[in-house]
């Protein structure tokens, strides 16, 4: 694989045969010839190649077929990268901040990418 592009789904044996450091450099060059402007280049990054992971990993976890769900409602895979990026990171957050453990700490980030819309995507901004 020599570049990545969000609108267009790596091959997911592919993808995860690259090392985690060329995925996040792939996707970085991404962003810097799309000329992005982001705060933290590198944190956007691995938030991106979290989720192509996820997505690469196939129906084991909810997040391809969120991806599909939020692509039907009408946002490009690239916004739909984003979405579900911005319910991983409210996951993270979460997790950092909780005090007690629970049973399964994934159980929250998969019931939000199942109430996530496209539309309440858009309107958070």
């Amino acid at each position: 694989m020599r570049r990545y592009d969000p609108l267009a789904a790596p091959a997911p044996e592919e993808w995860l045969s690259l090392d985690e450091g060329e995925r996040i450099r792939l996707v970085d060059e991404y962003h810097r010839r799309a000329r992005v402007r982001l705060p933290n280049r590198k944190a956007h990054a691995i938030f991106h190649v979290v989720i192509e992971n996820q997505i690469a990993a196939g129906d084991e976890i909810p997040v391809r077929g969120t991806l599909a769900r939020l692509m039907d409602e009408g946002l490009d895979r690239h916004e739909a990268i984003h979405a579900i990026g911005t319910a991983l990171s409210e996951h993270i957050w979460n997790l950092w901040h909780r005090t007690e453990p629970k049973a399964d700490p994934n159980a929250p980030y998969f019931a939000a990418l199942d109430r996530l819309t496209a539309e309440e995507w858009r309107r958070s901004g």
